[in-house]
């Protein structure tokens, strides 16, 4: 299981969004750091497909980013969410899976399930427009799931959280990862801290680190924080 990223460029005029990025990202929690304007987003949606790039490529086990087989084995929470306020958490859910082509029975088995990970049972059937943001949030989540995805890219997905529900997500996450490609972006550098084996650090659209990150490196939040004001590791 590999997602392979060969030297993938997005330019939009003279601006370069995404400058040159190769790797290749294998099981596990894959944490992404950058500040707004670093490229993260771009780079995300890229991987998603939802973007074709200036330049490179983006493959899984074979499959080109974009096609239908990719696109089947891709689990994708933006940034901006979008629901629809009139439709209950499980019709929202159970539409989402109908547009993943999961079959009928198979949907609701899994809606069920992803609902009560989720700790979204007692509302299950409120339309989404009387949701917090913390229920939409937990809604996101599990629509990015329904599909059991080989890869999923999750965009600041603790946005709106409190910190009960950001525990219990970080487990999730940590407990899918074991078996299936994460990648993970958010402000947040405690919940990257806390779940992501593999650290990846964007600045100005080019990665700036990438690797593990243990104890013996010191606290990752501070050297984050030096790599935008200026300051050297």
């Amino acid at each position: 299981m590999e997602l392979k990223i060969d030297r993938v460029t997005k330019q939009y005029g003279s601006k370069i969004a995404v400058d040159r990025i190769s790797l290749t990202l294998g099981r596990g929690v894959h944490g992404l750091l950058g500040e707004n304007g670093a490229g993260k987003t771009t780079f995300m949606r890229m991987i998603c497909g939802i973007l074709a790039p200036t330049g490179g490529s983006i493959s899984f086990d074979g499959m080109e980013a974009a096609t239908e087989g990719y696109r089947s084995v891709l689990g994708y929470l933006p940034q901006d969410f979008g629901y629809y306020p009139d439709f209950t958490g499980k019709d929202f859910l159970l539409y989402m899976a109908a547009l993943k082509g999961l079959p009928k029975r198979r949907a609701g088995e899994k809606a069920k399930e992803l609902i009560e990970m989720t700790a979204l049972k007692e509302a299950a059937g409120n339309k989404i427009k009387t949701y917090s943001g913390g229920m939409r949030q937990r809604l996101g989540i599990a629509q990015a799931l329904l599909n059991d995805p080989d890869i999923l890219v999750l965009d600041e997905p603790t946005a709106g959280l409190d910190p009960k529900e950001r525990v219990r997500f970080r487990e999730v996450i940590q407990e899918y990862g074991k078996k299936h490609i994460v990648l993970l972006s958010t402000h947040i550098v405690s919940d990257i801290e806390h779940v992501a084996g593999n650290i990846l650090m964007m600045k100005r659209g080019q990665l700036i680190y990438r690797g593990p990150w243990g104890e013996e490196k010191g606290d990752l939040e501070q050297f984050y924080l030096k790599q935008f004001e200026g300051g050297e590791e």
